[in-house]
């Protein structure tokens, strides 16, 4: 991911608001005990899945978020195999070694989510989180094989962010494959999975979900776009003008601060997957 400034957002409200303003807005949280950062990790978890449900990004079985665990850094949280996402909740989340082994939790594993998280996970100290499922339009969108083009304020949160992984293998069940995709990522924190849909990542659990949910939106406009410019060329934001848009809305922060109301909405509607 570009290293610019995670408090972007902040700054650019001290200097249109105030700094009174600015310091109301939420610090992303820090704890006390390696105990209380797990529950919180994977709070945000269960929430993740149960808005990637509302949105319609879950097909079947088909696709999972990770969230690393902060005490036993070589593992991560993912959501039990077959369980819907709807039906995800914090006590059914299942903790996953970096060799495929359920060592936490009552159900299975994902052979997918395992083959290409881990491998993100260990290539990627800096990502505490991953998403990819299978929604409709990062898949179609994954078709053409082509990064997206800055044609709205909201893609540009992937100006030179966003890979393209053009080397699909079929059904990633093998570690190899999820290496392949996680050097094809780089440092960035998007990738468009050739003829197979999108994945995300961040420092927070929070991060990840937000851009996917941004990518996949991004991924629609852009169909949405070329649909009705029937062959013409798209406007495109200029180099300066993308580069200054993503240092607002690309950073660390923004994708959480974004988060924030999403996970405040699915709480009151569904305060069960605390369970």
């Amino acid at each position: 991911m570009n290293d610019h400034a995670e408090l972007s957002i902040i700054e650019l409200n001290q200097q249109q608001l105030g700094d009174g303003y600015a310091r109301s807005l939420p610090a992303i949280p820090k704890f006390s005990t390696l105990a209380e950062e797990r529950l919180h990790r994977k709070q945000k978890l269960a929430g993740a899945f149960r808005l990637f449900s509302r949105f319609g990004f879950d097909e079947g079985v088909a696709g999972h978020i990770t969230a690393r665990d902060p005490e036993f850094t070589d593992t991560f949280w993912v959501n039990p195999y077959g369980v819907h996402f709807s039906q995800v909740k914090v006590s059914n989340l299942i903790r996953v070694d970096h060799h495929g082994n359920v060592v936490e939790g009552d159900h299975p594993v994902n052979c997918a989510a395992f083959a290409i998280h881990s491998a993100i996970h260990t290539l990627r100290p800096d990502v505490n989180a991953a998403a990819h499922t299978h929604s409709p339009y990062g898949r179609t969108w994954s078709a053409l094989g082509r990064p997206l083009d800055y044609i709205t304020q909201d893609v540009c949160a992937f100006y030179n962010d966003h890979a393209v992984y053009e080397d699909f293998g079929g059904v990633a069940i093998e570690v190899d494959e999820g290496v392949r995709i996680s050097r094809a990522l780089g440092p960035n924190k998007a990738a468009i999975l050739q003829n197979h849909g999108i994945l995300t990542v961040g420092q927070t659990v929070d991060a990840a979900a937000w851009w996917y949910i941004c990518l996949e939106r991004s991924c629609q406009v852009q169909l949405m776009a070329e649909a009705a410019s029937h062959g013409k060329p798209l406007k495109m934001i200029s180099p300066a003008s993308a580069q200054q848009t993503y240092d607002i809305v690309g950073s660390p922060y923004a994708g959480w601060f974004q988060f924030q109301p999403l996970y405040a909405r699915i709480l009151k509607e569904q305060p069960d997957f605390l369970e």
